[in-house]
């Protein structure tokens, strides 16, 4: 077997240069590497952590089920703000004149998997069907609305309908991605949650795997038709729940295990401790064999999973105010308004108005690539806020408020889970 070295050299461009003029390969300080399967990485890492990591509860395992997000090939026709103009683009495109629609919806060529004419067929093949238009889940805290019969591709490049149709009827879905530390971030933070169908774009890069909860009996009825209730299994390795139970003297109800498993990848010491694994794979879990432990982080979980879905009774006292005289129109950039200011603790979304307080750390906090306060309004510019959109804004800011006390909360408690690991050996070992 050939040996792999490796040996890496900081510095100025200089002093880099100096150094590499006064040694060659048989002085440099080598380091030998023992990759391993499955990606052989060529670079120093913790074999021992990696090790204990490998032996944890890797996501898609947990939950058995689940693919990556809706692509949808062309945002700007099928994302919009509100049902009805979703409605008003689906029946205008299905009935237009293939090149027309081209050339007034900007939708340039053809490509391999989104054509003009196939998109205008699945809205004529489903009807179009107002039942059809839902809300998806466009990046974090951000609900938009698009137009899925989830049974063809077409109108949306890949629907996913083996999960998505899961997540139309009333159930929670994990997010989670594979990317790891995107650039500008100070740690992995690739999680969210949803109740809706969700785009692939969820974190920006590397895409966005989608977990349901719940899996409902796949049905050939339109999956917008009005429904009888349909008995759900949860979308969980029974291996798992047999440890659980063995270990905790219980069953765990599927939505304990949903909840611990946000908090534990909402700590801050998981999110540190594993950062080098985390940039290249999905993330693994460490179960507790302490019930009380378990139902400790469980607690702060479903807090985390009610805050983030936008409906926790938290919220209904915001800790933002909208301040200011003006028409609510969000400035195109920050000459014209569009601004933050430390100082007062403001965000500016034009000269006059302004939300406040909005604390520095809030301000910062992203999820993804994005940093969600100032990603929700620049994706606004130009738009008149609506009273809803503007109790949404406050909302969001008190949400990420409460994150970060929660997170810090698990801060205290995470140790404790590693001093007492549940062994579990699930599905398949990947």
């Amino acid at each position: 077997m050939a040996r792999v070295h490796h040996a890496h050299l900081w510095g100025t461009r200089d002093s880099k240069g100096r150094w590499l003029d006064a040694h060659d390969v048989t002085d440099t300080p080598w380091q030998d590497l023992h990759p391993k399967a499955a990606f052989y990485f060529l670079v120093p890492r913790d074999e021992a952590l990696e090790s204990a990591y490998r032996r944890l509860q890797a996501i898609p395992e947990i939950f058995p089920v689940n693919s990556v997000g809706i692509v949808t090939a062309r945002d700007a026709l099928t994302i919009r703000w509100s049902p009805e103009e979703v409605w008003r683009t689906v029946t205008v495109f299905a009935r237009m004149d293939p090149e027309l629609a081209r050339k007034g919806y900007k939708l340039g060529r053809d490509a391999r998997d989104w054509k003009v004419a196939l998109a205008q067929k699945d809205l004529i093949d489903s009807g179009p069907d107002r039942q059809n238009v839902v809300s998806i889940l466009y990046r974090p805290f951000d609900r938009r609305h698009t137009y899925y019969t989830g049974t063809s591709r077409g109108f949306l490049c890949m629907p996913r309908p083996e999960v998505m149709r899961n997540v139309l009827q009333e159930n929670v879905a994990l997010c989670v991605g594979r990317a790891g530390q995107v650039v500008g971030t100070e740690s992995w933070n690739l999680c969210f949650c949803t109740t809706f169908v969700t785009d692939f774009n969820l974190f920006y890069r590397g895409g966005n795997l989608v977990l349901p909860l719940h899996i409902y009996p796949n049905s050939e009825r339109d999956l917008f038709a009005a429904m009888g209730p349909a008995e759900r299994s949860p979308n969980l390795d029974p291996k798992l729940l047999k440890a659980l139970k063995a270990a905790h003297c219980r069953y765990p109800t599927p939505e304990q295990v949903f909840h611990y498993v946000y908090a534990v990848l909402y700590a801050p010491t998981y999110r540190e401790k594993y950062a080098e694994f985390l940039r290249t794979d999905f993330p693994r879990v460490p179960f507790t064999g302490d019930a009380g432990l378990f139902a400790k982080v469980a607690k702060l979980g479903e807090r985390l999973t009610e805050l983030h879905l936008l409906r926790s009774t938290e919220l209904d006292t915001p800790a933002a105010r909208f301040e200011g005289q003006g028409d609510g129109k969000v400035a195109k950039g920050t000459k014209a308004g569009l601004r933050y200011d430390p100082n007062d603790q403001r965000v500016y979304i034009n000269k006059t108005q302004h939300f406040a307080p909005v604390p520095q750390d809030v301000w910062d906090y992203r999820v993804g690539g994005y940093q969600v306060c100032e990603k929700w309004l620049k994706d606004r510019r130009e738009r008149r806020l609506s009273m809803e959109e503007i109790k949404t804004y406050c909302r969001i800011v008190t949400a990420l408020g409460l994150t970060i006390d929660i997170q810090q909360a698990l801060e205290s408690l995470y140790p404790a889970i590693e001093e007492s690991l549940l062994p579990i050996e699930l599905g398949s070992r990947t």
